[in-house]
Parts: structure tokens; C-alpha cells; sequence
């Protein structure tokens, strides 16, 4: 939807404009997530790169505030209803950007919660292939999107369901295992955040298989389906 939308759009024209800025808290709440998992996975993390998480989380918080605005200014001042699909959908997944980086942010959090250290066994060996998997989907969104590859997106919205799955396994494979208070913590928050960051990455694909008004949701039965 994305690249058919702005093939319609001059370099400077308004919504191509919003486009950049989308791809660029696209891009910055990747970097979060990949940064919040180095500090969940290898222990704490020095305050530059906690720091860093921080100013990312805040400049993803003020394109979205930014991208509102422009949609509000442009569908308000504009007459070309054209517009009006792109810049609802933007409105949408902005959102879910925002809420990547707020979870981005909650990962790297988790050891000042009360979260022990991770275990060596095959409880945390799960949690590190959920975060391979959450982080490889992140990397390729962005280009997914932007160009509206159907396919891709069929894909890795599949991987991604079988991943939100694993996490809810694992949270209760950690409920009966016999860890400490602090152990447990540490996955069942780490399983619980990564699920909603993977979830969050399945709503912002869905706007590359779906009509707008069923953006969030996702029914391989209905793709192609404009009612």
C-alpha cells in the first residue's frame, strides 16, 4: 500500500515527507530493541548505551507527536482526498512504533526491576532464539513496508505468530520450572516483552496485506479482501 501510495507524490509533497519520518522511527526503534537486547542478554549494559536507549525512546516519542501533527495540518488544509488512506494508516502505526520503543525500553529495563541473572539452560537458550527472531523480523520491516512486498510480509507475519506463540510456551514452562523469584522474573518479563514487541512489528506488517480499516488484524483467509 505504502509504495503505491507515494509513487503518486513529488519528493517535497507532504505525505512523501511523513513517509520519511515514519521510516526513521522505524528506524530508531530498531536500534533501541537491538541495543536493549545487548543489555538484557550481557548483563546491564554501562550508562552510555543505557543513556542512548533513553534519547531514542524520546525522539520516537516526538516523531510520532510530529507525524500527528502534519496528518491534522495536512488532511485539514489540503482538498486532495487522495491523501486521506495514507494518512490514516500513518496515524495507525505510528502508534505501534511508539509502543516498540516504550517496550524496547521496558527490555532494557528489566534487570533494575528485580530480574537475576540469566540461567544457563534451555529456558534462556529459548528466550535468546525469540530475541534472534524478534530482532531479524525487526531488521527487515522497514524495506517490507516501504515497498509493499506482499510476500515477505505473508512470511514473516507466519514466523511472527509462531514466535508470540513460543513466548506465551515459555512463560509457562518458567512457571513450573524451579527458579528463584529473581531468575524468573528476569524471563518471564523478558518472554513478556519481547511477545509484545513481536506483536507490535505483526500490526505495522499487517498495513502491507490489508485493507486499512482491518490494519492490526490478520486473517490469511482474508487478505486481498476489501470488505
Amino acid at each position: 500500500m505504502l509504495k503505491e501510495i507515494l509513487s503518486l507524490f513529488r519528493p517535497d509533497d507532504a505525505v512523501v515527507v511523513m513517509g520519511r519520518d515514519f521510516a526513521s522511527m522505524l528506524d530508531l526503534a530498531h536500534e533501541q530493541t537491538v541495543r536493549a537486547g545487548r543489555i538484557f542478554f550481557e548483563g546491564g549494559g554501562n550508562e552510555d548505551e543505557r543513556a542512548a536507549i533513553l534519547k531514542s525512546d524520546i525522539e520516537v516519542n516526538r516523531l510520532e507527536r510530529h507525524i500527528r501533527k502534519q496528518v491534522i495540518t495536512h488532511l485539514t488544509l489540503s482538498d486532495n482526498t487522495r491523501d486521506v488512506t495514507y494518512c490514516l494508516m500513518l496515524m495507525s502505526l505510528v502508534k505501534d512504533v511508539e509502543r516498540l520503543g516504550d517496550y524496547a525500553t521496558n527490555v532494557a529495563e528489566v534487570h533494575d526491576e528485580g530480574g537475576g541473572p540469566l540461567p544457563d539452560d534451555e529456558l534462556a537458550s529459548e528466550l535468546r532464539d525469540i530475541r534472534a527472531s524478534v530482532e531479524s523480523s525487526f531488521a527487515a520491516v522497514k524495506q517490507v513496508v516501504t515497498t509493499s512486498d506482499q510476500d515477505t510480509a505473508l512470511r514473516l507475519i507466519k514466523e511472527g505468530r509462531e514466535v508470540t506463540g513460543r513466548c506465551d510456551d515459555l512463560i509457562g514452562r518458567v512457571a513450573r520450572s524451579s527458579h528463584d523469584a529473581a531468575t524468573t522474573t528476569t524471563l518471564v518479563l523478558g518472554a513478556r516483552y519481547y511477545k509484545r514487541l513481536e506483536a507490535h512489528l505483526l500490526n505495522v506488517l499487517s498495513s502491507v496485506v490489508m485493507p486499512l480499516h482491518k490494519l492490526d488484524y490478520y486473517d490469511e483467509r482474508e487478505v486481498g479482501d476489501g470488505e
